[in-house]
């Protein structure tokens, strides 16, 4: 268990912070599903409009520090050309 003051700032800060990026990567991950379900439909139209949504959230991810750029440019490199197939 933590002593200094020092340190126990830091576990109330953590545990906030890890509140915070929790909620964060679960709206990426939802904005990922409704593209995914979109083309597990197989209806492009509304593939396209949910990756118009999808990709803001995947790049603010990347700046908030939820997400590696190249996680994020993979996840959207893969989303784009499974759309493309349909």
């Amino acid at each position: 268990m933590a002593n200094h003051l020092s340190a126990k700032k830091r576990i109330r800060r953590t545990g906030r912070r890890t509140e915070i990026n929790g909620t964060r990567r679960g709206r990426i991950r939802t904005f990922v599903r409704k593209v995914e379900e979109a083309i597990a439909s197989g209806d492009k139209a509304s593939a396209e409009l949910a990756m118009q949504g999808a990709m803001p959230e995947l790049h603010r991810g990347v700046l908030r520090g939820i997400l590696h750029r190249n996680t994020a440019a993979r996840k959207i490199s893969r989303l784009t050309k499974r759309i493309k197939s349909l």
